[in-house]
């Protein structure tokens, strides 16, 4: 009789052993796994409950704050701003998770952050409710607003930056949206309205600025220059500059979009009046190597501005003659971003030093605190401070009495380059520009690209449609 009975009492010891062992692997081992299952909806209450930090711009202005709420998830995240911010901010739903700065400083914001351990066990054992870090970033407000503002409808990006830090001054994207919309507590009407979004034929949701790259066109010439006078030529130093140009083993001609001034002209006219053929004879007599070299000292072919996870522009490998002509002026498969042309341009006007740039300057906890405070740094030097200075120069020409006379500011020097970029005979070109000011003491560098502008096909459309967005934002920053 007993031996039955310790048969079953042993049984009954292994299954709630089993049962220990099992709570205890869970707990150690999948609580991660499991809170990040979608379909826990318990801990996605949780996350939604939180009190968020604050998103805040320049001068402390709210661009994503959070307040009580009377329902049941108690705090509601808003974005006082509207669309403003929205390529910065991201979005924070309930069931399309996170983008942007409130994605990748989620756990900051959350407040489940390891740099806020202590905090929790004091509102622990205070019975307070966790509150999040707020983040600090460097955007502008004036720079923005001007940026959206001059950028209107159209489509298109437009980034700023500071030249001596790389701190991003001002990121517009548009056609944009509301992040309140998909924030709402009303979880269809938000859901309803992240599908509309999502399916859009504009790409509301895509960050332009940072995360789209497009064919550069002769913004791309800066590049070029940057690398002949790494050779040694000078910005007077002559190249051929016929009225076209036979592309190598091809029978395809290479024009120019106006007259360059000669059939032979100087490294700085052709930059001032964007000729074509002298680039590509240029970039032919520079080789692919040096091109991509010059290119990749500027940030091509990486990743930057990781906070916003911002797509590499790439510059072609194994290129033949023809395709290394095309790619000398930004076209064939050369693919940039703007945050990328702006950073060519604050690195030609910081004297040739390219920063790393980024958005977030201060992590503070919520008794103000710092937890962590960006350091501006050194990406690479690009150029040497002589040659920078030669094309700061240069960049001058081609706005005082150059392709880029729309991005004059009264009583500031301007350096500029424009560009027009085809990707497809089917579709309206790309109108680029970009810019630096003071030319002395420069303070902004801006690129700026409208997608399908109304322009022909073969006229220089940077400088009548992409310059006077370019000129707002520096005059909205000096």
């Amino acid at each position: 009789m007993n031996r039955p009975i310790r048969r079953v009492a042993f049984v009954t010891l292994m299954m709630f052993a089993l049962l220990l062992a099992n709570g205890t692997y869970t707990m150690l081992f999948r609580t991660t796994s499991l809170s990040a299952n979608p379909q826990n909806r318990r801990v996605r209450d949780a996350e939604f409950a939180q009190d968020r930090g604050a998103i805040l711009a320049a001068g402390k202005t709210e661009i994503a704050v959070t307040s009580p709420a009377k329902d049941r998830f108690r705090y509601q995240r808003s974005y006082p701003a509207g669309d403003l911010y929205a390529p910065v901010t991201g979005f924070y739903s309930y069931d399309h998770a996170s983008s942007g700065l409130e994605s990748s400083y989620n756990t900051q914001l959350a407040g489940t952050s390891d740099a806020l351990f202590v905090r929790r066990l004091i509102d622990l054992a205070t019975n307070r409710a966790p509150q999040g870090a707020s983040v600090q970033t460097t955007i502008v407000p004036a720079m923005q607003e001007a940026a959206a503002k001059a950028l209107g409808n159209q489509k298109g990006a437009v980034v700023a930056l500071d030249p001596s830090t790389g701190a991003v001054l001002a990121m517009v994207t548009s056609p944009t949206y509301d992040p309140n919309d998909i924030a709402s507590h009303d979880i269809d009407a938000a859901g309803k309205a992240y599908d509309t979004l999502a399916v859009d034929s504009g790409r509301p949701l895509a960050n332009r600025a940072a995360r789209e790259i497009y064919p550069p066109g002769s913004t791309f010439k800066l590049v070029t220059a940057a690398a002949a006078l790494a050779e040694g030529k000078k910005p007077d130093s002559k190249v051929a500059s016929p009225s076209r140009l036979k592309l190598p083993g091809t029978s395809t001609y290479l024009p120019n979009s106006s007259s360059c001034g000669g059939t032979t002209v100087t490294i700085v006219q052709a930059l001032k009046v964007s000729c074509n053929t002298a680039f590509a004879n240029l970039g032919l007599e520079l080789g692919q190597d040096k091109l991509r070299e010059q290119a990749q000292l500027f940030g091509f072919d990486a990743r930057h501005l990781p906070d916003l996870s911002g797509a590499a522009s790439q510059f072609p490998d194994d290129l033949d003659p023809s395709q290394l002509a095309l790619s000398s002026i930004g076209q064939f498969d050369v693919a940039a971003s703007p945050l990328q042309m702006a950073m060519i341009t604050a690195g030609i006007a910081n004297d040739g030093v390219v920063m790393d740039p980024y958005v977030v300057s201060t992590v503070q906890a919520p008794d103000l605190k710092p937890l962590s405070t960006h350091k501006p740094t050194v990406l690479s030097r690009a150029m040497t401070t002589e040659n920078a200075q030669e094309l700061q120069q240069m960049m001058v020409q081609v706005v005082q009495s150059g392709t880029g006379v729309n991005g004059q500011i009264d009583g500031v020097e301007v350096g500029g380059k424009t560009g027009t970029a085809q990707s497809d005979p089917k579709r309206k070109p790309f109108a680029w520009f970009t810019s630096f000011a003071p030319a002395d003491k420069p303070e902004v560098a801006v690129a700026v690209v409208v997608e399908d502008a109304d322009i022909p096909r073969a006229d220089i459309g940077g400088g009548r449609v992409a310059a006077p967005i370019a000129r707002a934002v520096m005059k909205a920053r000096l």
